[in-house]
Formats: C-alpha cells, sequence, structure tokens
C-alpha cells in the first residue's frame, strides 16, 4: 500500500531560477515514521526536504537533508514559508513554524520574504593549524557557535577554497564549516561546508547567517547588512542583527510541483 503526498521544490534566496539553494517541501496531515522521513530526503538528494504538520493556525516543521535531520534550516524554511502563503493557503501574510530551533516566522515582504531567526554569536575557536589544513589557506580568525567561522582576508580568497572534505569532517566543531570575508559589492561573502551532513557544499545557507550576521554587524558597526553566498548557485540576502534575533530576507524562484509515494 502507498499513499500520495504533494512535493514542491522551491529556489530560495533565488532572484531567478536555478541560483539560490533547492529545498523540497512535503505536507503532511500527520508525522511519517521517521525512516520514511529520512529516505523521502536521500531519495530527493537535495541539501534539505522540509516536511510541515498543520498546528492550529500555525505549522509544525522538521529538516532532513539526505543523511540526517537538522535542527535548524533557513532556505527550507524560506521555501515552506512560499509554500504555506502563496499555494496552501494564498494570500496568507505571515507564518509560524514551530521547530527543534523554537518559533521561526517567516512573512511576505513585498516581493521577497523575510524570516525571523535566532542568533548564534560565535567566541573565539582554537583550531587555526587543522582548518589551514582543511581549506589551505591560514585564517586571520577563527570562531565558533556550533558552525565553524573562519575569516579570511578577502572575496578572492574565499572563493580560491578547495575544501578538503574529510578534514573538514574532522574538524572539532559539531555543524561544519563556515569562511567569510569582506564583499566587494556586498558586506560579506560566504561559503559553507557540510560533509558530515552529506552536503560537501551547501548553496545558500540561511543557518550559517545566524552566525555571520552577529560577527558583521559588530565588525562593520551597522545592524542591516546585504550578504551573499558564493557558492557555485550562488544566493543573496538581506540580514539584521536584532540582538537574540536575526531578520533573514530574500526572493524565491517556483521549480517543481509534483507527487510522489510513499509506504503506507
Amino acid at each position: 500500500m502507498t499513499q500520495e503526498i504533494a512535493l514542491y521544490q522551491v529556489d530560495a534566496f533565488a532572484e531567478r531560477p536555478f541560483t539560490g539553494n533547492p529545498a523540497a517541501v512535503c505536507p503532511l496531515e500527520d508525522w511519517l515514521p521517521d525512516e520514511i522521513l529520512q529516505a523521502i530526503a536521500m531519495e530527493n538528494n537535495l541539501a534539505e526536504t522540509a516536511f510541515i504538520v498543520p498546528d492550529g493556525d500555525d505549522y509544525k516543521l522538521r529538516w532532513f537533508t539526505p543523511a540526517i535531520e537538522v535542527d535548524l534550516c533557513g532556505h527550507a524554511t524560506l521555501a515552506s514559508g512560499y509554500v504555506v502563503s502563496t499555494l496552501l493557503e494564498p494570500g496568507r501574510e505571515r507564518v509560524t513554524f514551530h521547530s527543534r530551533s523554537g518559533p521561526l516566522t517567516v512573512a511576505r515582504d513585498g516581493e521577497r520574504f523575510a524570516m525571523d531567526f535566532p542568533a548564534r554569536r560565535p567566541t573565539p575557536w582554537d583550531a587555526l593549524d587543522q582548518v589551514e589544513a582543511a581549506i589551505g589557506i591560514r585564517p586571520q580568525a577563527l570562531l565558533s557557535a556550533d558552525k565553524g567561522l573562519a575569516v579570511l582576508a578577502s572575496q578572492a580568497e574565499v572563493l580560491a577554497v578547495v575544501p578538503n572534505f574529510p578534514r573538514i569532517e574532522a574538524l572539532p566543531v559539531k555543524d561544519g564549516l563556515i569562511i567569510t570575508a569582506p564583499g566587494e559589492d556586498c558586506d560579506f561573502v560566504s561559503r559553507y561546508f557540510a560533509p558530515h551532513a552529506g552536503i560537501p557544499e551547501d548553496p545558500v545557507t540561511g543557518s550559517a547567517h545566524c552566525v555571520l550576521t552577529p560577527y558583521w554587524a559588530e565588525r562593520l558597526g551597522k545592524s542591516k547588512l546585504t550578504a551573499r553566498q558564493v557558492s557555485a548557485r550562488g544566493g543573496q540576502l538581506e540580514v539584521e542583527d536584532r540582538g537574540e534575533r536575526i531578520g533573514l530576507t530574500g526572493r524565491v524562484a517556483p521549480y517543481l510541483e509534483g507527487k510522489i509515494r510513499v509506504p503506507r
């Protein structure tokens, strides 16, 4: 016996299709067994598959990479907000999702979508030699807040990094490695590597900007910043430091609507 589930694939933090970070969103009436959720994410083979279940006027939200369930994901939350407010409840202006990281809101902002996320302020991290061996460049500064944060001298250095994924996976940090530097046409740029989660390089990472935003807001002395993740697909974000929370704003480009069949 099988059942059909709707699936929507959306490019998040994308100015146009085939850029940004693709996420799948699967609306459910109730949770399926965890092994089925993980199998769907593995079959989709995207950085994240989001599953949403109605919770009164709100929704419960979980995220899975092809390998693991994660505690926080920005681009798949943005995609979920788009799916709810555009396809499931057309015209809805604001959606609250309840997640492992607490309540997360997505609100319409013209043609963009604005999210409210927890800030994760990084503190100094003593792993310079290991990080240099993993990325081939010695960082100017090294911090962490679950994710490691390596600060490089320039956008050119960030682009030039050829990551050694086994060494990155072996780093003494919970959730992968961000590399960052001042941007040439924005306030800062970044890349993010998460081989431990089955994502060698993530195209555009909302949760990484929970770490990046407080760092760059303090360094540059302003609360609102423009950011670009300079992966091969690339993506743009507007971010805001709000103390214990941050704002993340971006556009979406819908790509696919379909149905999948899974065991009942």
